[in-house]
C-alpha cells in the first residue's frame, strides 16, 4: 500500500509533462496570435479547471487511439498450413495400413498473436490414431495437435478411409542395378558388383487386393549409383548405404518394407583394352577408268577400351571414305566411329590419303561360297556345282590385282532365320584389300536347307 502513492505521483508527473505542459504551450501561442481583443478567452483558458478538462480530453483521445490499435491486433484471422505430414499411430510390426494421405492442409483460426505462436511451434503435428483397430476397412478422423487451445482449426481432408492388413514377411533374392554409368571414366568398366547379402526380407501384406501386396513383388534391387564412387581407379571400391527398392513385373516401384533397407556393395573396376588396325572402307564409285592404287593413314592402329567380350570380337576399326565420283588424288581428315560396345579410343580422328591409277579388271574363278548365320541344327546343300562356287570379277590398278589371290576373296550367303526348304539367295562378296572392287558374276544361287 505504501508504494501506491509513489506510483500515482509518477503517473501525475507523466501526464503533467507529456500532456498538460504541451497543451498549455499550444494555448499560449494561440492566445498571443489572437491579441488583446481576446482577453476574455485568455482569462477562461487560464483557469485551472479549463486546463484540467482539456488535458482530460486529450488523455481520453490518446487512450482511444491505443485501444483501437489493440482491437485491430486482436482481430480474428486465418492461416493455411500447406502439405503437413500425416503421422499414423498403430502397431507397425503387426499391421500394414493403406489409404492414408501422406499430407494434408491445415486452416488455423484465431487472433494474430495466437496464430503467430502456432506457426512457430515445433510441437504441433497431424496424427491419425489407429490403435485398437482390427484388419479391415475403417473411416478415421485426422486430428491436429494444437500448440494452444485458443486456436481453432480445420483439416483438409479431415476423414480418411483406410485398409488395415495383417503384416507377413518373406525372403527375396537381391539383384543389382547400375545407375549413372555415363559418369564412369570412359576407360573403365564395371566387372562385378557384389552386395554384402544375396537375400533380403520383404514385409507387407499378401492380400492381392492391396496396392503394395507382396504378391506383386517381382524383384528387389540394390540401386548402385556409379556417380557416387569416390575412387575411379582400377580395383575394388566399396559403397555404403546403398538403397534397396522393390519392383513389380512391369518395372513399377512398390512401397514395400525391406529389411535391411540399405546395404554395403563392392564394385570391381577394370580397364580392358586392345590394339587393332584401322581399316579404310571406300564408299561409292570412282570416276570411270580410275581405281585406287594406294591408301595411306596417319595412324594405322588404335587402342580401344570396353568390356572384354566386346574386345574379343573386335578385329579392326573401320573408317568410311566417300570416294564417289573421285577423279584425282585426295587427302581426307575423318572422325573415327566407335564400334558398338567400345567406350573409349586412344585416337578419334585420322588423315586418309587416296592415290588413283588406271583401272583394269580380271576374273577369279572357283571361289567357294561360305554360309553365315545358319542355325546349328541345319546344314546347306547346293543344288548344282554352280551353286557352291562362283566367279568373282575384281577391279583395281594392275599392280594391286597381280598380288590378289583367291584366298583373299570371300563369297558368302546369309541364312539367318532360314528353316528347312529350298531357296534362291543372294551372293555377297568381300575381300581383304579395300583398293579393290569385288563383284560376283553369279547374283543368286539355289540351295537346300536340311536338318542335320
Amino acid at each position: 500500500m505504501n508504494k501506491k502513492p509513489g506510483i500515482f505521483k509518477r503517473i501525475a508527473r507523466f501526464i503533467d509533462k507529456k500532456i498538460v505542459v504541451p497543451v498549455t504551450k499550444v494555448i499560449m501561442k494561440v492566445g498571443k496570435k489572437l491579441g488583446g481583443s481576446n482577453r476574455s478567452l485568455e482569462t477562461w483558458l487560464s483557469r485551472s479547471n479549463t486546463l484540467l478538462f482539456v488535458s482530460l480530453f486529450f488523455a481520453l483521445l490518446v487512450f482511444i487511439l491505443f485501444d483501437q490499435k489493440t482491437l485491430m491486433f486482436n482481430d480474428t484471422s486465418a492461416e493455411v498450413l500447406k502439405d503437413q505430414a500425416v503421422e499414423a499411430v498403430y502397431n507397425e510390426e503387426a499391421y500394414v495400413v493403406e489409404g492414408l494421405p501422406d499430407k494434408v492442409d491445415i486452416t488455423l483460426m484465431g487472433s494474430r498473436s495466437d496464430l503467430f505462436i502456432a506457426k512457430q511451434s515445433t510441437t504441433s503435428k497431424v496424427t491419425v490414431d489407429l490403435t485398437g483397430l482390427k484388419p479391415g476397412t475403417h473411416k478415421v478422423n485426422i486430428e491436429y495437435m494444437r500448440p494452444n487451445d485458443s486456436v481453432d482449426y480445420s483439416v483438409n481432408p479431415s476423414v480418411a478411409t483406410v485398409n488395415i492388413y495383417p503384416k507377413v514377411s518373406e525372403s527375396k533374392t537381391l539383384t543389382t542395378d547400375l545407375l549413372n554409368q555415363d559418369s564412369l571414366d570412359s576407360k573403365l568398366v564395371v566387372d562385378n558388383v557384389k552386395p554384402e547379402v544375396d537375400k533380403v526380407v520383404i514385409k507387407g501384406t499378401d492380400d492381392e487386393n492391396a496396392i503394395n501386396s507382396l504378391t506383386k513383388v517381382a524383384t528387389v534391387k540394390a540401386l548402385v549409383d556409379v556417380s557416387s564412387l569416390n575412387n575411379q581407379d582400377v580395383g575394388t571400391v566399396t559403397l555404403k548405404d546403398v538403397p534397396l527398392k522393390a519392383y513389380d513385373s512391369n518395372g513399377n516401384s512398390l512401397d514395400i518394407e525391406i529389411v535391411p533397407s540399405k546395404i554395403e556393395v563392392s564394385v570391381d573396376l577394370s580397364s580392358p583394352s586392345k590394339t587393332v588396325p584401322i581399316r579404310v572402307v571406300p564408299k561409292g564409285d570412282i570416276t570411270f577408268g580410275k581405281a585406287i592404287s594406294s591408301i595411306s593413314l596417319s595412324q594405322s592402329n588404335v587402342t580401344v577400351y570396353g568390356k572384354q567380350e566386346v574386345l574379343d570380337e573386335l578385329e579392326y576399326v573401320p573408317v568410311n571414305v566417300d570416294v564417289d565420283g573421285l577423279k584425282d588424288d585426295r587427302e581426307y581428315k575423318l572422325e573415327l566411329d566407335k564400334p558398338k560396345g567400345v567406350k573409349s579410343m586412344s585416337i578419334n580422328n585420322v588423315t586418309v590419303g587416296i592415290t588413283l591409277g588406271t583401272s583394269t579388271d580380271k576374273d577369279i574363278n572357283n571361289v567357294n561360297i561360305d554360309v553365315r548365320n545358319l542355325d546349328d541344327k541345319y546344314s546347306v546343300q547346293g543344288l548344282s556345282q554352280n551353286d557352291i562356287q562362283v566367279t568373282v570379277n575384281v577391279k583395281g590398278v594392275e599392280s594391286v590385282l597381280n598380288n590378289l589371290q583367291a584366298e583373299d576373296i570371300t563369297a558368302y550367303i546369309d541364312l539367318k532365320d532360314y528353316k528347312p526348304g529350298e531357296y534362291e539367295v543372294e551372293v555377297k562378296v568381300e575381300g581383304t584389300d579395300p583398293k579393290v572392287q569385288y563383284l560376283s558374276k553369279t547374283k543368286k544361287v539355289k540351295i537346300r536347307v536340311v536338318e542335320k
